[in-house]
């Protein structure tokens, strides 16, 4: 007796010579009637598709209603093969009985992605690694021939407003509601945020981007730190976790060919400035959740246009246009030098909207894994292009850093069953 699995439990559909039903499984009657024929596992529920062996006995006497349920049965195993349907809402529903489980190291219980849900987020990955990538090639290149990181900061956080004007009037993205109260929820996060990216910019104009990813990678211990401060808890594995990602980022500060304070102070600051900007969020905008990430994402580069070209003009604008003509001098073309500028702008925002994306659609763990090996492809990619010379200590320094973030990525996740606990 030939057995095959049909269902992913014990269950199972045995086929044999004898037929007492005297319906064939092969659609391809004229051919292959000698096929073996099915016999359903007394010991094993009826698929969705099958019937009781009364009603299908009731066919077997008519030779056309034979053929039809032949067809029938065919396309019910080629469509849904499991005996259940590809929609996730009816995988969800069926996640006791039928929908294939995965047991996640934490002992708690996932379903199966879709394929098509697969295939989706590793397409928003690839978008938001390779938008990063070209964001900090061009936005190096830029800081090199015109090193005025205030301008530049400006102007990405320009692009990404014009963009998202352009999403809102072509109606590509719905309009967020504005009301008096979100705009002054906004202005904290707003605030921190500005503080954020034109620390980190004034660092990528000052030393390696590698480098300053690797001490921006030292973004938990602020995290840690800071919510202390206010107030939270955190078990002793998230204390351990941060203690590789000072050391390592501690080896490679002190191991940096390119070392320079301003730059190393820029990537502190700029830790501080995301970190503030997190924390604030979640405090200040809890009544605002009708907004989506993308949308919050765009009004708060807005604002924080507002807050730093003025700010620009005052720390760099006198020398922006002798910078201007030294820049033009150098590459030789100004198309270049536009090409670049917008390259830089564009793509600043663009990393950020699919980063909002992808967190819309995993988990945190997730995303926070996802960003910490970002962190690992842009590094070795700007080491690439822009050949900056790496000692053996620095890469033991920046590859402990990384560690130390991925640990502290499993140490500070929540298991599912604890939040639904929560919640409830």
């Amino acid at each position: 007796m030939l057995t095959l699995n049909l269902v992913p439990s014990s269950s199972a559909v045995a086929f044999s010579k004898s037929n007492p039903t005297g319906v064939s499984v092969s659609p391809f009657v004229p051919k292959l009637l000698n096929r073996p024929q099915i016999r359903r596992n007394p010991n094993v529920p009826s698929l969705p598709f099958l019937k009781s062996a009364t009603q299908i006995n009731a066919f077997s006497s008519n030779p056309s209603s034979q053929l039809a349920l032949r067809f029938t049965l065919f396309n019910q195993v080629r469509k849904s093969p499991f005996g259940f349907s590809q929609n996730p809402t009816s995988q969800i529903l069926k996640a006791a009985s039928d929908v294939p489980q995965e047991t996640s190291p934490d002992g708690e219980i996932e379903e199966s992605k879709p394929k098509g849900k697969t295939l989706q987020l590793a397409i928003i990955f690839g978008l938001w690694y390779f938008q990063n990538i070209v964001f900090n090639i061009y936005n190096k290149k830029v800081l090199n021939v015109f090193p005025f990181p205030w301008l530049l900061a400006s102007f990405q956080l320009l692009a990404g407003s014009i963009w998202m004007f352009f999403l809102w009037s072509s109606k590509l993205q719905p309009y967020p509601k504005i009301t008096k109260s979100f705009i002054i929820a906004l202005l904290g996060p707003a605030l921190f945020h500005t503080i954020g990216h034109i620390s980190a910019c004034v660092s990528f104009s000052k030393v390696a981007v590698s480098f300053t990813h690797v001490i921006k990678s030292a973004e938990p211990v602020f995290s840690v730190v800071f919510s202390s401060f206010l107030g939270d808890t955190y078990p002793i594995k998230v204390w351990l976790s941060i203690l590789p990602i000072v050391f390592g980022c501690s080896l490679a500060a002190v191991t940096e060919v390119s070392f320079n304070f301003q730059g190393l102070w820029g990537a502190m600051i700029s830790n501080v400035g995301f970190v503030l900007r997190n924390i604030y969020s979640k405090r200040s905008l809890q009544n605002f959740k009708e907004i989506n990430g993308l949308n919050l994402y765009g009004c708060i580069s807005i604002i924080s246009f507002l807050y730093l070209f003025p700010a620009a003009i005052f720390v760099e604008g006198s020398q922006w246009i002798q910078g201007y003509h030294n820049a033009i001098a150098t590459l030789g073309k100004s198309s270049t030098f536009y090409f670049w500028v917008i390259l830089s702008g564009v793509f600043y925002h663009l990393y950020n909207q699919s980063s909002y994306q992808a967190l819309d659609d995993i988990s945190p763990l997730t995303f926070s894994v996802g960003n910490t090996m970002k962190r690992v492809v842009v590094i070795i990619s700007t080491v690439l292009v822009f050949r900056n010379p790496v000692r053996p200590l620095n890469a033991l320094g920046s590859a402990i850093a990384i560690l130390g973030t991925f640990l502290y990525s499993q140490a500070t996740a929540k298991p599912k069953k604890v939040e639904a606990e929560k919640q409830s």
